[in-house]
């Protein structure tokens, strides 16, 4: 890379903080394991002044999702379940499913159907939704409050209430961002035995020296931890109201009243909070094809098996319905984040192959193993919808590759 073209990164950054569309960013680039850039800009705290910095706590939100589908392709490679296996063999719950009828104009037009597959819950073809996507499914999501936030108690009871819910279509009929990962959060818990949080410390995080990633934000943080700031009038989840407000930057939770200070449901769809280096290490893990130093948390077979494209074609073909992280065309989707098919097609430079996700707080992950790029992005804005920063800053980072 060349320092001009570095420069145009930093530039960048600096251009969302000066023109109030991010409070501010932190980037961080590796390749072949060693660091090739690292730029904060812009404060993590309008209200106190307090700069964005490289140990600035998060929340991960849809980050979290690849680090759940980790743990699944943990619990598979030690034989405790195979993919194809229905969920209500774990979760009894799930055991008689209904689904909306095609067209249907109220909750209760149900047909049965099949129960969805692990498989289908990895690749968010289950029949799943969430609360923020259109359709009646979510309408009642909404007004159950099946939204599996920090301060909403237990996974357990959480993942039930969902269970008393028709699917939004029949499994494997349609592709649909959704709560699934955190109903395989719930799986985890039942075939370990474990809560999703201590299965994550002692089999992720601790191999990975993740030491500022968990459910809510660690003791001792203090204002480290960001808050989080949003352009719309509204709730800056209801993706289905929105409405830009008066304030680009309106506070919407504070760092100090935030539920992450004292979450306890264990979100395995959005509820990790963490630090750039951390999810960096997990990055890197994944680029390693699934191993850590002189360890190894899933095999290389396992891994390349996690990332390769799991749908029939790209995500676009699927007639996907709903609000996602990524773009739909060129992409498809592995067990926990997307992949390019044709850079072409999804209008971004990158490699076929690449690996990543986001979440709605306008994060970014994602690794290149043909060019042995790992990439983190952490800023505090949403919904990620309100700007292009994913595919400008691929664009920007492949622009200075100069090799």
């Amino acid at each position: 890379m060349q320092a001009d073209r570095f420069s145009r990164i930093k530039s960048w950054q600096q251009r969302y903080v000066d023109e109030q569309k991010y409070p501010g960013s932190a980037l961080l680039v590796k390749r072949g394991g060693e660091e090739l850039f690292f730029h904060a800009a812009g404060l993590r705290n309008i209200e106190e002044q307090l700069p964005f910095s490289r140990d600035t706590l998060v929340r991960l939100y849809s980050m979290t999702k690849p680090v759940t589908s980790l743990a699944m392709m943990i619990l598979l490679e030690r034989g405790l379940f195979h993919l194809d296996a229905p969920l209500s063999e774990f979760l009894p719950e799930f055991s008689n499913m209904q689904a909306l009828v095609p067209g249907a104009t109220a909750i209760s037009q149900t047909e049965p159907c099949p129960v969805p597959t692990l498989h289908q819950l990895l690749t968010h073809t289950s029949g799943l939704s969430y609360a923020f996507n259109p359709g009646l499914v979510p309408e009642a999501m909404e007004t159950a409050e099946v939204l599996f936030k920090p301060g909403q108690g237990d996974l357990a009871p959480m993942v039930a209430r969902l269970a008393e819910l028709p699917l939004a279509f029949q499994p494997g009929s349609r592709w649909e961002y959704s709560v699934a990962t955190d109903v395989l959060g719930r799986v985890v818990e039942a075939v370990s035995g474990k809560p999703l949080g201590q299965f994550f410390a002692e089999e992720v995080f601790a191999p990975l020296g993740m030491r500022e990633t968990g459910f809510r934000v660690p003791a001792g943080a203090g204002n480290r931890f960001a808050s989080l700031y949003t352009p719309l009038a509204g709730d800056a989840m209801a993706l289905n109201s929105a409405e830009t407000g008066a304030d680009p930057l309106r506070l919407t939770d504070s760092w100090q009243t935030s539920p992450f200070q004292q979450a306890d449901m264990h979100s395995g769809g959005g509820g990790l909070v963490g630090t750039l280096d951390d999810y960096m290490a997990f990055a890197e893990m994944l680029r390693h094809r699934g191993r850590c130093g002189d360890g190894i948390i899933i095999s290389p077979q396992t891994a390349d098996f996690m990332m390769q494209n799991h749908l029939p074609g790209e995500i676009a073909a699927m007639g996907p319905q709903s609000f996602a992280e990524q773009p739909m065309e060129g992409m498809g989707f592995g067990l926990g984040g997307a992949v390019v098919l044709n850079p072409a097609r999804a209008r971004c430079p990158g490699s076929v192959g690449d690996f990543s996700w986001g979440g709605i707080a306008s994060t970014f992950f994602w690794i290149d193993r043909k060019l042995d790029l790992s990439v983190v992005f952490l800023t505090q804005l949403a919904p990620s919808s309100s700007y292009p920063s994913r595919p400008e800053l691929k664009a920007l980072v492949h622009g200075a590759l100069t090799a």
